[in-house]
């Protein structure tokens, strides 16, 4: 995975967010401060802009960069938790101009090691933790089955979708929505949801690059 098809993931979400930015809203309305949509949205407007200006020209100073705009640019929580996520993502992928199936497990392992430490939550708490961990999961996973880059990133995406739905039973112990108790059961989290969304369009995004890397090459 090069640069090219990394910038491509990121235009991919922006649209996605972008599309999706009234529903995102609508499950915030429910359980939160009904912005997770617009802030989202706003946040990855500002990355597009800033990656036509700064022209990253690795995998990982992409994401970096995406880390960084989304922190400075982002409302609420959004901002802090997936600017992390993406900043440590970078970091872990370094300076290499190609990505392996296990350097990205590396990225997407400490993506959610710095969700969890900047928002001290665990799975089961109803938040973004709930599609992360499990996409990470299922990554791994299938990485170590022999999988290839495109194929583990599909089986992350689809353990993300499926946790996000998870989260519907689920009462909320973390974040604005934990105020709620027992009023929060039967809503999807919102944050959930668009960590599943940033993973499909990574998928989206291998799909149409054609990568057909396997689990170990460069």
């Amino acid at each position: 995975m090069d640069v090219t098809t990394v910038r491509a993931w990121i235009e991919r979400a922006t649209a996605s967010i972008r599309e999706n930015r009234d529903h995102l809203t609508h499950l915030d309305s429910a359980i939160g401060d009904a912005d997770h949509g617009v802030n989202l949205g706003r946040g990855f407007d500002a990355v597009l802009v800033a990656l036509n200006t700064k022209n990253p020209e690795t995998p990982g100073a992409v994401l970096t960069a995406v880390g960084g705009t989304l922190i400075s640019k982002t409302g609420g929580a959004s901002g802090p938790l997936y600017g992390t996520a993406f900043r440590r993502a970078g970091k872990a992928l370094g300076a290499a101009p190609d990505v392996s199936a296990e350097l990205f497990g590396g990225a997407l392992q400490a993506a959610l090691d710095g969700v969890v430490s900047l928002g001290a939550a665990a799975e089961g708490d109803k938040t973004m933790i709930d599609a992360l961990a499990p996409a990470v999961r299922a990554y791994d996973q299938a990485v170590a089955a022999g999988d290839s880059l495109t194929s583990a990133v599909h089986a992350a995406a689809n353990a993300a979708a499926a946790g996000a739905e998870a989260t519907i039973p689920m009462q909320a112990l973390k974040g604005r929505a934990s105020y709620l108790g027992p009023r929060s059961v039967g809503h999807q989290d919102p944050g959930a949801t668009s960590t599943a969304l940033l993973l499909a369009a990574l998928a989206g995004a291998l799909d149409a690059a054609g990568d057909s890397e396997t689990a170990g090459s460069g």
